[in-house]
Order: structure tokens, then sequence, then C-alpha cells
């Protein structure tokens, strides 16, 4: 694994061409997505600023340009008309190249249409000679040029009473009321993870602290609590966020995670009263920072897209100079008492061919290189193995214990294992059993449906030349279509 220097991760970019060799190094890859959002170079994680504007959906993303690495972020833009085919626009948001208020990374954060502008909202990244860290909340413009205008001054810096760690500013306008409202993720002096609430009557001016997000039962969950948002979902509040640093049953090794809890939001108290648990948003190895699209005028659902990746962790294409990519767009429903994620009927364009799954005496059948299946379960013994050998061994598997009515995902027997003390297996339990899979697979990643949405799993995997077959056992009628490229690769800084 390379070792980056601090000089190597913060170098500023200064012309596009320094990156033009290494994005011929890295289009040549096996493992380029076909049809979800990866970084023309180096890194890409958190999607930031996801909102319609202008008769397009707009989303930024973190970007490291030089490599595999968490150095000097940048927002890079991308649009689309449909959520489905995404055009690249290039780098938005670039760190200040001298002592500014972002002079080590422009961090994650929202947006907000207002008229004819587009408002940005992140976390300036400050370091001193020192290396001391100071955040700042800051602000740019976005006119109809496509060109971003930084304000001067950051709308506030770091709260004293809590450590550094102060970032990802979500921006919250309420419908019927004239204040709008900005949830940061933050860390208190005693290492607590929780969310700090600033309120103002001006999108650009006059933000005050109103006061730390209460969150009853769970003052001590986490150590750090990355990208909260709270979003209003057919009558229900939901407090997504990412707390870091602690384990939960049933997630192996891993100590950062991504989910949510229902209840309701008081905004004069500032206090959101849980109705239930935390829950997993994703049940997969490889999903964190999920942001929800900011302004969409639909009170029963959300569209949410997240980063395919965890932090702390690394990935086979290190190794290439690039690393990341992000998840379908999902549109988020409440089903009783919990989230339900089902794919956009949108993506059913990229359906291109539809290709048999005859099985072989071995109930073996071909993959493509992108894919989308859907399978029907009858009752009984199943299990589905993705990306195995010509033989049907190995690869990722999915199966069901009818009895104790639990799917599992194991991702233990590919030939390239990655990431292993974080477990190589993920539970969930079925309420009614497994009755139907929509799975989509592209170069390097599964994304599995369970039951129409009752369970998501997303994952990273690296397939190898020989490990593009499928082995079905058990009762159950599949089919399979490949996928049209959704982003045109080029280079465009």
């Amino acid at each position: 694994m390379r070792e980056w220097t601090r000089e190597e991760k913060y170098r500023y970019l200064k012309d596009p061409q320094e990156l033009l060799e290494l994005y011929g190094k890295i289009s040549k890859s096996a493992y380029r997505q076909t049809y979800h959002i990866q970084a023309v170079t180096g890194l890409m994680n958190d999607p930031n600023g996801f909102v319609w504007y202008e008769n397009q959906w707009h989303l930024f993303y973190q970007w490291c340009p030089w490599g595999a690495v968490h150095g000097l972020k940048h927002w890079y833009h991308i649009v689309s008309k449909d959520l489905v085919t995404w055009k690249n626009l290039g780098v938005c948001l670039l760190p200040d190249q001298n002592d500014g208020y972002d002079n080590k990374g422009v961090y994650s954060g929202s947006a907000m249409p207002i008229g004819d502008k587009m408002y940005l909202y992140y976390t300036g990244n400050h370091r001193d000679a020192d290396w001391t860290r100071k955040a700042y909340t800051c602000l740019a413009r976005l006119g109809r040029g496509g060109w971003p205008e930084k304000y001067p001054l950051p709308l506030f810096g770091s709260n004293p009473d809590y450590t550094e760690h102060q970032r990802d500013p979500k921006i919250i306008c309420l419908p019927g009321s004239d204040r709008y409202y900005m949830i940061i993720g933050a860390q208190t002096k005693d290492k607590r993870g929780c969310a700090l609430i600033y309120s103002s009557e001006d999108l650009q001016h006059g933000w005050t602290f109103a006061g730390e997000l209460k969150v009853p039962g769970f003052e001590n969950f986490g150590d750090m609590w990355e990208c909260p948002s709270i979003e209003r979902l057919g009558g229900r509040d939901v407090l997504l966020f990412c707390p870091q640093h602690l384990t939960i049953p049933g997630r192996g090794g891993s100590q950062n995670h991504n989910g949510y809890i229902l209840g309701n939001m008081d905004w004069e108290t500032l206090t959101f009263k849980p109705d239930g648990q935390f829950h997993v948003l994703d049940f997969g190895f490889d999903s964190y920072a999920a942001a929800c699209a900011n302004n969409l005028q639909e009170p029963d659902k959300a569209i949410l897209i997240a980063w395919m990746g965890v932090p702390d962790l690394s990935y086979p294409t290190d190794e290439e100079d690039w690393s990341g990519c992000l998840t379908l767009p999902r549109e988020l429903t409440v089903r009783k008492r919990r989230l339900i994620q089902q794919p956009l009927p949108e993506l059913k364009k990229l359906r291109d061919e539809r290709l048999s799954t005859q099985a072989d005496e071995q109930g073996v059948f071909a993959l493509p290189k992108g894919a989308e299946i859907e399978v029907e379960v009858r009752p009984g013994p199943f299990s589905l193995s993705l990306f195995t050998k010509a033989d049907g061994s190995g690869g990722l598997t999915i199966s069901c214990d009818e009895a104790q009515k639990e799917i599992t995902v194991d991702r233990g027997r590919m030939e390239t294992r990655f990431n292993i003390s974080e477990g190589e297996e993920r539970k969930r339990p079925l309420e009614e059993g497994l009755y139907h899979l929509r799975i989509f697979i592209d170069s390097s990643s599964v994304e599995i449906f369970v039951n129409d949405g009752e369970a998501v799993f997303t994952s990273r995997v690296f397939p190898t030349a020989e490990e593009h077959f499928c082995h079905v056992e058990g009762d159950a009628f599949v089919r399979m279509w490949t996928m049209k490229r959704a982003v045109k690769e080029e280079f465009l800084i």
C-alpha cells in the first residue's frame, strides 16, 4: 500500500493537464463502472448538494484528484434530467490556495435553491501553520452561468464548547416556516457523538447557534456523528446520521455505520423524540454518508443516494490510484416502523438486452459485466451465488434460512478478499421470508433490494476474469438484462 506524504495529499490542483496521465491509466481499469457515478480520477466519497434546480438534478461529490487518499477535497459537479443518465460538469468548489477558511479542503455539505440562485453550504477545513484544525461553515452562490462565487467570510466558525470535529451542514427549510435551520455533525469534548442546530431567517446572513439536538436514549451512541439530516416522510420525521466508532450487533467488526431513527422532531425544544431503535440504513458492507435530495416536493417520499464506501477502509483499486463510487438513487418511503428503499422506476430505462438465464446441468449461467437481475423466489431452500467460476464455485452468495426467516449475504468465497476484519457476512431477519430480489451488478459493485425494499445490501466486489457466472439452487424464476452506460466517461476537470 502506498504511503502518502502530507505534501502529496494536500497538493493544490493548478492545471487539469496534471491529471491527464493519471486519467489515462485509471480509464483502463477492469473495475471502472458502467452505470454508477464515479470519480474521473483519484478518490470520491460523500455525495453533497443534492437538489433540483433549473429543471435538472444537481449533485456534487467529495473529490481528491491525486489518488485513493483522503487528502485535499474538492466538490465535483454532475447533473441529470432523470436521475439515471448523468453528465459531468467538472470541479465546482476548490480549496483556497492561500490561508483561506477552506485552505485544506472543501468538505461535505448541502444546497438550497432560491429564485435563480443555488446556495452551497459546506465545511471549510482550515489548517494553521502548526496544522491545528479549525472548521468553518462556508457559503457559495451558484448562478446560471454555472461558476460559483464564494462568500468572503464564513457564516460561522466552530463552536468552542465542542471539539474541532464539526462538519457536514444540512440546510433545512420547514414548510410554512419563516426560518431556516442547519444541522451539523459534531463531537462533545468528552468524545460523544451529537448534532448541532443553527437557525436564521435569511439563507445568506444571521446564522446563530440554537443548541444541541437532544435525542433521548442516544446520548452515548458513538464518538462522532457525521452527515446528519432530518427528513419528513409520510407524517413521520426521520433522523439520518452516521455514528462512528461503535459496534452494532450483526455488523461484524464495522465501526462506522449509516442509519436512522424514526420519531418526531420538536423544533421549538430541538428535541427528536425516537419512536423505536436505531436501524441500519443498508445491510451490506459498503454504504455511508447517505444524502437526500433537498427540495423534493412530495411529502410521502424522499430520494436518497450514498457513498459506496466506508471511512478508514481500503479497496483493491487503491493500487490503481482511484477509489469510490455512488449508489444508485433510491426512493424512500415509510412502511410500518421502517424505511423502505426501492430503485427508482426510471432505472428501467437502463435495461438493454434481455439475456437467457437458462442454467446448465450444474445450475450455472453466464453474467455480463453490468446487469439487472430480478428473482421471484418460491418456498423452499434457496441460494443465489453471483460472480462464481464456471463450475459454480466461489462467489458472493445470497441465501435464505426459511425456518429462521433470515437472509444472509456472504462475499467471503470470492478470489479478491478485502477488509476482512470488518466481517465477510451480513444478515437481516425477514418478517415474511424471502420472496423477491432485484439485483444491480456493475463492474465492481452489487446492490441487492430484498422483498420490494424491505432491506438493501450494497457492496463493492472485484471479480477476477474467471468470476463471471451465476449459480442458482432452489425454486426460483430469474430474469436478467444487460445495462446501458449511464455516465459518459470523459476527461473533464
